[in-house]
């Protein structure tokens, strides 16, 4: 027994709102990060590739929702 059965309005709506939330909470991440790496750099600037790959790293979270959006379009 599926929990939307033949109704894809609930997938549509379930996927949008993982997608959404998934890239709200990067970008809030990608900009917490930025500033304090932005402030780092401003002191040292030896630290670029260190602050380069702090910023992404909140990318993977967008990654996520993908994936969890694409597993519930499938129904999987």
């Amino acid at each position: 027994m599926a929990i939307f059965e033949g109704d894809i309005t609930g997938l549509a709506m379930a996927a949008a709102a993982v997608i959404g939330f998934a890239a709200f909470a990067t970008a809030w991440a990608e900009k917490e990060i930025g500033s304090a790496a932005v402030g780092a750099m401003a002191e040292n600037d030896k630290i670029f590739g260190k602050a380069l790959i702090l910023m992404v790293i909140p990318e993977t979270i967008i990654i996520f929702g993908f994936l969890i959006a694409l597993l519930l379009w499938t129904k999987i």
